[in-house]
């Protein structure tokens, strides 16, 4: 038991030495693998400059070949086009050789040639300025017939105002009979004022009522005030074969006879020049509408007033051309 416990302080010092020689190796240990860790980093980072130097390196290598290829290529070309400027010098030389030689004996050819060439330069001279005075005719002759046609469109633009000016005029002096029998539009550059037979006459007959007597007054009021208007009374009838006894023998008759109705209501009292209306009869020969119903032949059965205003200006540009 004494012998134990001597042993234990020589035990306990033993340790001790060695776990202070085991802890001085461990320090060594770990500053060599830092120190080791450190040389990597550095030998990483050096590894990593050097790749991308050979890697610049590589890059320009490559453009100075590529470079340098230019360059042998652009040598083989200057070397061709000097030796083919050379073997052009000594032709242009060969060809000054010969023409020198050859001057002398077609000086003679040459001086016939050179003045068939002056006559056809002249002759095709002449032709060119015999063109250009052609060019300014058709020039000078396109300017009058554009001024012309602008002059044309003027008037016809002058003529369509005139007649939607008229229509308006005629609206507003007849607004109580439209749908009343009158109706106004229009056609061609004319206004139309139909008038059915209800409005005017009786069946079979050419005299004027009241109501047809007013509605041709108030017209003629418009005719009176607008004297640039030439006036066409044309008298329409159905195909039903006329019946009526007297001077009238068919429906020709009774159009025409109705027309001239309309000119002496619309010429009473001097309120319309009559020189500047004209009656015509139509007849039964331009329906507007089928003669096989009763609602057909009442629309045929009619009296058309179509009013032109007059173009005077328009046909002397027309016959001016």
């Amino acid at each position: 038991m004494k012998y134990t416990i001597r042993l234990i302080p020589l035990l306990v010092i033993v340790l001790f030495m060695a776990s202070c020689v085991s802890q001085k190796k461990y320090t060594e240990l770990e500053a060599r693998q830092r120190q080791c860790s450190d040389d990597l980093t550095m030998a990483q980072q050096q590894n990593l400059e050097l790749t991308a130097e050979r890697t610049e390196l590589t890059s320009r290598l490559e453009q100075m070949m590529k470079e340098a290829g230019n360059l042998r290529n652009d040598t083989a070309r200057l070397g061709m086009a000097l030796r083919d400027s050379r073997y052009s010098q000594e032709r242009l030389q060969k060809s000054y050789q010969e023409l020198l030689e050859n001057s002398e004996r077609n000086i003679t050819g040459s001086k016939n040639e050179i003045q068939k060439i002056l006559a056809e330069l002249q002759m095709a001279q002449e032709k060119l300025l015999h063109r250009q005075d052609s060019i300014r005719n058709m020039e000078y002759e396109l300017a009058v017939k554009q001024k012309k046609l602008l002059e044309l469109q003027r008037v016809l633009a002058a003529k369509d105002s005139a007649v939607m000016a008229l229509r308006k005029k005629v609206t507003d002096a007849l607004l109580g009979f439209q749908g009343k029998g009158l109706t106004i539009e229009t056609r061609n550059g004319k206004v139309y004022v139909s008038l059915e037979e209800s409005l005017l006459f009786n069946s079979g007959s050419y005299s004027i009522g009241s109501r047809g007597e007013t509605a041709l007054g108030q017209l003629a009021g418009v005719l009176a005030t607008n004297r640039d208007i030439n006036v066409v009374i044309e008298g329409h009838t159905d195909n039903v074969p006329y019946k009526g006894a007297g001077q009238l023998k068919d429906n020709w008759d009774l159009s025409v006879m109705r027309a001239t109705a309309v000119v002496k209501i619309l010429t009473k009292g001097g309120k319309v020049d009559p020189s500047r209306l004209t009656a015509a009869g139509r007849g039964e020969y331009m329906p507007l509408a089928t003669n096989q119903t009763t609602d057909g032949r009442a629309t045929n059965r009619r009296t058309e007033i179509i009013l032109t205003p007059k173009l005077d200006e328009l046909f002397q540009i027309i016959e001016a051309n």
